[in-house]
């Protein structure tokens, strides 16, 4: 018997999903069209079902969706923009399926910016892929009997989770797989830089969105056995011998047009306590060196020059933790930045000692190479709460900065020699058992400027960073889950 598919399409009016419709007409495997509209004064369309829903991501919604599924596959198009098929790459959906046993799959496609045609490609799914905003493309594509039950199992109505919510339990009965061939075109309408867009969960505007997400992970994670309770290890801070309470922490490479600026940011800082700045040069070329060499006639600056060239920014860091000057708690500043005030270091050392705590994060404020506030702006990471931070940690991409740790603590778990998401996987690493302090005051300035690390990056690199981030949620939810088993 040939397998069917329905398909499920955002609707605003007429011309908006004409051709969207056209296409998928002609594609013999789909027996209806249902189109998703969220006014009730949308008008029906010809040769296709009209669904009126509160919001597209609801819970409401996708019951609707399962309601009116009666095919053996759903296709959710996420976009309001036309949708293109590639050639026979609706039986392409169907025959993987099969084959894999998915119950979701997603593609690679094309996107069509300004009249030009680009490729989207995306990443696999994994144990660890929590994050919210995962992107999937704008194609879903569903087994009908797993979004059927997906749905019998939703005990909480959402507004704005709905959807994650749905693929979260998915993922619990069934695979979701990712097919990297290029089997759609859409036409992309949100054309800002890979920067703009990765603070866009941390916007004001967006909490009530975020408290949703959060409650719907929890639940996922209670389910798969690797939520945590609050219940934190106790820090002792006592016996261990430190000549300085506190060491910060600069890697760099090549960065001679700001180092000077973080190292007097350091050195200007008012503390009770003896404290040094220990910067690890990473074979810089662009005479980074020389200018550190400018500040080492006091006796607070070590400048360090790696014997071997293998080094990340954690490898760096790891270089600096176990250098025999550092103190007991060792601060981060990237080489970029600056920090606010003369305050900021002995705020965080106060903190370890306040919250108990065996890390601590800050705030920062985003700023251009002249300190003048970027949107948007403050970057305060308050989904970070004590009673459930390091399970929705797991959801979230960054946890703030600056970052702070109780020295030996970090010797013992060491930093990924990596230069993207090392200080992401210490967070989840140190809250897996001790509670993560939090100051709200804003304590440095995050300069973007044209050589920022993730000021524009194009969509491979944002791939194999998002790959990474992946990787590492994927091994802390394992270790979760087996030390909640023991």
């Amino acid at each position: 018997m040939k397998q069917t598919i329905n398909c499920f399409l955002p609707y605003s009016d007429a011309a908006q999903i004409a051709a969207t419709v056209a296409n998928l007409s002609n594609e013999p495997c789909v027996s209806k069209i249902f189109l998703i509209a969220t006014s009730a004064d949308a008008k029906p369309v010809d040769g296709c079902e009209l669904i009126v829903t509160d919001t597209l991501n609801s819970s409401a919604t996708m019951k609707k969706i399962a309601d009116a599924a009666e095919s053996d596959f759903i296709l959710l198009y996420t976009k309001y923009t036309t949708l293109v098929p590639g050639y026979l790459a609706l039986k392409r959906f169907m025959r993987l399926a099969d084959d894999s046993g998915a119950g979701m799959l997603y593609a690679d496609s094309r996107s069509v910016v300004e009249g030009k045609q680009a490729n989207q490609p995306v990443i696999d799914y994994q144990f660890g892929s929590l994050r919210d905003d995962f992107n999937f493309g704008s194609v879903l594509f569903f087994r009908t009997s797993s979004f059927k039950e997906a749905v019998s199992m939703i005990d909480h109505e959402y507004q704005a989770a709905g959807l994650y919510d749905l693929r979260l339990k998915i993922s619990r009965i069934a695979p979701i797989v990712h097919i990297n061939e290029y089997l759609y075109t859409d036409v992309t309408l949100d054309n800002r830089k890979s920067g703009e867009k990765i603070f866009d969960y941390v916007d004001p505007k967006n909490r009530g969105v975020q408290i949703e997400m959060e409650q719907a992970c929890t639940d996922h994670l209670k389910q798969i056995g690797g939520y945590l309770a609050p219940v934190f290890d106790k820090v002792d801070f006592e016996g261990h011998e430190f000549a300085n309470e506190a060491s910060v922490i600069i890697p760099v490479r090549n960065r001679v047009r700001t180092i000077r600026d973080a190292i007097k940011s350091v050195l200007s800082q008012k503390t009770d306590f003896p404290f040094n700045l220990i910067i690890i040069d990473n074979l810089s070329t662009d005479g980074t060196s020389e200018a550190i060499e400018e500040f080492t006639s006091d006796p607070r600056v070590i400048h360090i020059i790696p014997k071997r060239d293998d080094l990340g920014i954690g490898g760096c860091w790891n270089l600096g933790v176990n250098h025999e000057a550092c103190g007991k708690f060792a601060v981060q500043l990237d080489s970029d930045d600056v920090y606010s005030d003369e305050n900021t270091l002995a705020k965080i050392v106060k903190a370890f000692y306040d919250q108990n705590c065996a890390m601590v994060v800050g705030t920062y404020m985003l700023t251009d190479i002249n300190m003048n506030m970027l949107p948007p702006g403050v970057i305060d990471h308050k989904e970070w709460t004590p009673e459930n931070g390091r399970n929705n940690a797991l959801r979230i991409n960054g946890l703030g900065a600056p970052r702070a740790f109780f020295t030996p603590m970090l010797r013992e778990i060491n930093v990924p020699n990596t230069s993207y998401g090392e200080d992401y996987a210490l967070g989840l690493a140190f809250s897996r058992h001790n509670q993560i302090g939090r100051i709200y005051d804003v304590l440095y300035y995050c300069r973007r400027w044209e050589d920022n690390s993730d000021a524009n990056l194009d969509i491979n690199k944002m791939n194999a960073n998002n790959l990474y981030k992946d990787r590492i949620r994927t091994w802390e939810l394992q270790a979760r889950v087996a030390m909640n088993k023991k």
